[in-house]
């Protein structure tokens, strides 16, 4: 038995070593290494297939040998998370990475192929996207091309189906690590010579921002924190996916502010038929846990942001605007308000989403 441990040992980390260097490995490798019969290393490597230690990346073809891969050679996947929302034929795709040097990579690429995609920003290992649906032809090569772009996005029932073209690292991901990212449904792809293209499913989710503003009080709290609370919270219930969190200053001159008056918005990406569910917690938890009477929420479907909307956001930085005004506001746009006169903030913070840091966090740069 030790003889049968010890062959074992040997040939397993012959066969990490191949996929390290070379990303893959045949039964004739390990033969002409091992100096064993090719019988005795197809035994081996079918046996380590079994136990779930080898994988087959391709399968036997023509001339083509079978191409193996030991799983703990590799990292399951850099793809943390890939979903999408839409919005009519407007389509947001989100990569959450491992790396921030994987997104930085893909987000250049994929601006570089152009494709469908609108537009491409990246805020650390989490890569958004924008895109119509419909197709646009790519070119994918070696430099100065793009090793990668997506050239189609098409919705299918409740899916939203992007279709990838690359070579290279990220043909790699594509074929073997994407398919492992939470939210994706299924991935099929297609060798062409050195090139790839895959088709790869996610829900179509809808997407939801939520305002919230005057949670703290004079002796405590922060809105920010309540609003991180609130995320993390959310994030628990089956069918809601996390996007981000986002800080926005307002009118720094208004009197009734507690500190430098900010409010705080969210991202998520929701299944439709949870949406009721998600916004009746959300609306519990900011009531259990603020600190103050006056608490508002205001919640926000889709992702085009209308002019109009925009013009509240600008507003409530410049003036001092009433609780009438921002309920017909709320209304014109078909968002939904809780709470008390925080709801003033918590609307403008919804209507600021979208734009950068720099201008969320400087309530003088109103130039959008």
């Amino acid at each position: 038995m030790s003889s049968v441990l010890e062959h074992r040992r040997h040939y397993l980390r012959m066969m990490r070593q191949f996929t390290l260097d070379n990303g893959q490995f045949t039964v004739t490798d390990i033969q002409k290494s091992a100096g064993i019969p090719r019988s005795t290393a197809q035994d081996w490597v079918n046996r380590l297939v079994r136990e779930g230690c080898v994988l087959i990346r391709h399968e036997k073809r023509g001339r083509s040998p079978a191409q193996y891969a030991a799983i703990s050679a590799i990292p399951s996947s850099t793809c943390r998370r890939i979903f999408t929302t839409v919005d009519g034929d407007v389509v947001a795709i989100y990569h959450d990475c491992m790396s921030g040097a994987c997104a930085a990579f893909c987000g250049y690429h994929h601006a570089l192929a152009k494709g469908v995609l609108t537009h491409v920003e990246r805020d650390g290992t989490l890569l958004k996207e924008s895109a119509r649906l419909g197709f646009s032809e790519i070119t994918v090569g070696l430099p100065p091309e793009s090793a990668v772009g997506v050239y189609g996005v098409e919705r299918q029932d409740d899916l939203i189906v992007q279709h990838i073209r690359c070579i290279g690292g990220p043909a790699y991901s594509l074929s073997d690590m994407m398919s492992r990212a939470e939210g994706v449904v299924r991935i099929e792809t297609q060798h062409k010579e050195n090139i790839v293209e895959g088709s790869v499913r996610t829900k179509a989710l809808m997407q939801i921002t939520i305002g919230i503003d005057d949670t703290d009080s004079p002796e405590g709290g922060a809105t920010f924190a309540l609003a991180l609370a609130l995320l993390n919270y959310l994030s628990r219930i089956k069918g809601v996916i996390p996007i981000s969190h986002h800080v926005a200053m307002l009118n720094p001159d208004i009197f009734r502010k507690t500190a430098g008056n900010s409010a705080s918005f969210l991202e998520l990406a929701v299944q439709p038929d949870k949406y009721d569910a998600l916004v009746e917690k959300a609306r519990r938890f900011i009531g259990d846990e603020s600190l103050s009477s006056e608490w508002g929420m205001a919640v926000r479907k889709g992702l085009c942001m209308q002019d109009g909307l925009r013009e509240y956001g600008k507003m409530v930085r410049e003036t001092v605007i009433s609780r009438p005004v921002a309920e017909v506001t709320a209304e014109r746009f078909g968002i939904a308000l809780f709470g008390g006169n925080g709801v003033i903030g918590a609307l403008g913070a919804v209507a600021l989403a979208n734009l950068p840091h720099e201008i969320l966090l400087d309530p003088s740069r109103n130039e959008f």
